[in-house]
């Protein structure tokens, strides 16, 4: 087990950047650059590949929902991503390479993993960075949904009188009181919710890293977020 990671249930889950720089010449590895195009022509990893098209992996004919299964599998193929590739995510803030991680798991490739502490760690440490683009050759993917990942607005609604469903709004603090609208024409959260902005499951400071698994543990329970129960996040 990689140092920092004890007490994880899934310590796999995350890739360490000791580790990663050991591994990037491995041929089964696919680094995801989950920055904006700008910032990736600027500097990346080496090795790591861009995504061309909208970072959150949004449908861009609808900016609600995640990009369909046809145009995923096509985008993992001009990746050079394979079903059995493990893939390691980045970005400067966790938040794009975490929802890759998502939209992954959503279409059944579970071998990807998210870089603690990202492109910031990586730059502070002095590890090799690059601007060349690498060639990667195309592969095929098979995008395969798994509906227990995603919960429909119709269950969403449910789960609001479930007592074994806990619904967490992981927005900021200001979202969650209504202070801040989001352009949203509608303010508050949803009835029932508990409330634990994602930031605080991070270290403070310049670089972020997770935190290590007892800190989660007590910031989760003292929200709300126990174990037994189903949760939605949101």
């Amino acid at each position: 087990m990689t140092a920092g990671h004890e007490g994880y249930a899934r310590p796999e889950l995350l890739a360490e950047t000791g580790w990663l720089q050991q591994h990037l010449e491995d041929p089964r590895l696919r680094i995801v650059d989950c920055e904006s195009p700008d910032a990736y022509r600027r500097a990346h990893l080496p090795g790591a590949v861009a995504l061309p098209v909208h970072h959150y992996l949004k449908d861009a004919n609808d900016s609600v929902h995640v990009i369909p299964p046809d145009q995923h599998a096509a985008l993992m193929g001009e990746l050079g991503i394979a079903n059995d590739t493990l893939v390691v995510a980045y970005d400067a803030g966790g938040v794009t390479a975490a929802r890759f991680w998502w939209v992954m798991n959503h279409y059944g490739h579970t071998n990807v993993k998210v870089l603690n502490g990202g492109w910031l760690k990586w730059e502070s440490e002095g590890r090799p960075m690059t601007s060349r683009v690498p060639v990667v050759p195309k592969t095929a993917f098979v995008s395969r949904v798994q509906p227990p990942l995603l919960c429909t607005l119709e269950q969403g609604k449910r789960a609001v009188g479930d007592a074994g469903t806990i619904l967490w709004d992981i927005r900021s603090d200001a979202e969650w009181t209504g202070e801040n609208l989001r352009g949203n024409q509608r303010s508050g959260h949803i009835p029932r919710a508990v409330h634990l902005e994602w930031s605080k499951l991070m270290t403070e400071g310049a670089v972020r890293s997770f935190r290590p698994a007892p800190e989660m543990r007590a910031l989760l329970s003292a929200a709300g977020v126990t174990p037994g129960k189903a949760v939605v996040t949101y």
